[in-house]
């Protein structure tokens, strides 16, 4: 078993010096070919890949689109309502445009601040329809300032119209306020 390892580095020398018989490379390289997988299967594979990256490009570009075109002064969860597409007053001039905003604000904020209970609903809804009625009137004075042009009257007309509706907001708050009241006592005297 044990050799000399000089005899085997000897023995080493005159293997090498032989030549390789010819076609001996060709036969090899075919037996190779033959012997490997075929490579078809990773060309799916690759073209699934391709896929998948391009998908997830687009999905990274839109969430990047939709980061970058969010309006910051929203924060997610809220919603601004608007009242109008465009201001009819605003167009005029910058003074009447705040004076309109001025009047919507409130409108909305009473609105906001009311709370409806089943006993003031019919109540409710009864001033709701009125202030439906008023914003109806408001779009038609707005259409006839756009296409008559603007006079003191219509400008007049669209300011008293806001007006109203925030006084009929007012008067509203005040009925419900008293019927709160009345309920109130109702309960007290019950009891």
């Amino acid at each position: 078993m044990a050799q000399d390892i000089r005899k085997l580095f000897e023995n080493e020398q005159k293997i090498s010096k032989d030549k390789m018989p010819k076609g001996h490379e060709a036969r090899f390289l075919e037996r190779l070919d033959n012997e490997l997988p075929s490579s078809q299967k990773q060309s799916i594979f690759t073209f699934l890949n391709i896929a998948a990256s391009v998908v997830i490009l687009i999905g990274l570009s839109f969430g990047a689109f939709k980061a970058f075109n969010s309006n910051p002064d929203n924060p997610k969860g809220t919603e601004i309502v608007e009242t109008e597409k465009e201001s009819p007053l605003g167009k005029l001039s910058p003074q009447l445009k705040k004076v309109e905003d001025y009047y919507l604000a409130n409108i909305n904020l009473e609105l906001s601040k009311m709370k409806v209970t089943p006993e003031n609903q019919e109540l409710f809804n009864g001033y709701l329809e009125r202030l439906e009625e008023l914003n109806n009137e408001y779009a038609k004075l707005a259409d006839e300032l756009t296409h008559s042009g603007p006079t003191e009257r219509t400008v007049n007309a669209l300011i008293d119209n806001l007006k109203l509706r925030l006084n009929l907001l007012y008067r509203l708050k005040e009925k419900l306020n008293e019927l709160n009241n009345d309920t109130n006592q109702l309960e007290q005297v019950q009891a």
